[in-house]
């Protein structure tokens, strides 16, 4: 079968045009800092601070992640069953057999991480293990292995990063406007300095608010493209859908995960009461499951 990922493309060019954008946030951010507190190195501080942030999160951010998810690797001879569907599926859809990690808890998760194919990982925890079918547990690692295909990973570690320095800098911004002891030198405030002071004022406590929204907008997207070109690696969307629907329904909740990791993984690691207002889906990390089932099982395949 010949494999194709048509988002490679999109998504590199979409992790240029985000990164483009948030540094000139980073810029409009910085500037208005200065100018509030009179002090040009607060944009030279920004500057830096985003770029060396960039630098470790592309180099090193599968690491951080696996950390913060207590993801131990496995040898073939542990797993093999799981290490015989990786590295069937890897190779046919073409790709590097990627690295295989176990995160010891009994919630049914998994996530992929790694700046390119040649470095990825895929995780999964011990209860997917336990709780699936080999069909189930394929249609997950196909899952996971289209993330790796299509760079999703790549797309997703940016935005993550960059909405973080957002949030850090307007927080920040924020503590030292209303709490803080710095003082502007003496100077009479014109009324073009009390407009772009309001118009400061509303941009960082807005831009965390919008950051997010593009960070889940982008999760959201990708999960569904993730679904259905898994579906077309095993031919099986039945697979996928099922393994879906256990996730969902079981009552574990995913003690490693966290607000900076939970987008990574196939399905809300978060357990719990969930609504379903407009305002609530806007800011979910992951499409609601019956929806992604819905389309799994109009495929056709």
């Amino acid at each position: 079968m010949m494999v194709s990922y048509p988002q490679v493309k999109v998504n590199i060019l979409k992790t240029w045009v985000l990164m483009a954008l948030f540094l000139g946030l980073v810029i409009l951010l910085g500037w208005f800092l200065s100018y509030y507190f009179n002090s040009p190195q607060i944009l030279w501080l920004a500057l830096i601070f985003s770029l060396v942030l960039n630098f470790l999160s592309y180099w090193y951010s599968d690491k951080i992640v696996l950390k913060m998810s207590r993801a131990k690797p496995v040898k073939p001879e542990e797993f093999p069953e799981l290490y015989q569907i990786v590295k069937d599926l890897a190779q046919k859809a073409k790709l590097p057999m990627p690295r295989i990690y176990i995160v010891p808890e009994l919630a049914p998760n998994a996530f992929a991480t790694g700046r390119n194919p040649k470095n990825a990982a895929v995780a999964v925890t011990e209860g997917l293990l336990r709780k699936l079918n080999p069909s189930e547990l394929e249609g997950v690692i196909a899952h996971e292995l289209s993330h790796i295909g299509n760079r999703d990973i790549l797309l997703q570690t940016v935005v993550v990063v960059l909405v973080g320095l957002v949030v850090i800098v307007s927080d920040m911004f924020l503590r030292m406007a209303f709490w803080g002891r710095i003082r502007r030198n003496e100077r009479e405030v014109d009324q073009l300095g009390a407009i772009l002071m309001i118009l400061g004022l509303l941009f960082v406590i807005i831009a965390p608010i919008v950051a997010q929204l593009i960070h889940f907008a982008i999760s959201r997207k990708r999960e569904f493209l993730a679904d259905a070109s898994g579906a077309l690696l095993t031919r099986s969307p039945e697979g996928l859908a099922s393994a879906l629907e256990k996730i969902a329904r079981d009552p574990i909740p995913l003690r490693s995960a966290s607000n900076a990791t939970a987008h990574l993984y196939i399905a809300n690691p978060f357990k719990g009461h969930q609504k379903r207002s407009w305002l609530v889906k806007l800011f979910m990390t992951h499409p609601p499951i019956e929806e992604r089932i819905k389309a799994l099982k109009s495929l056709k395949i």
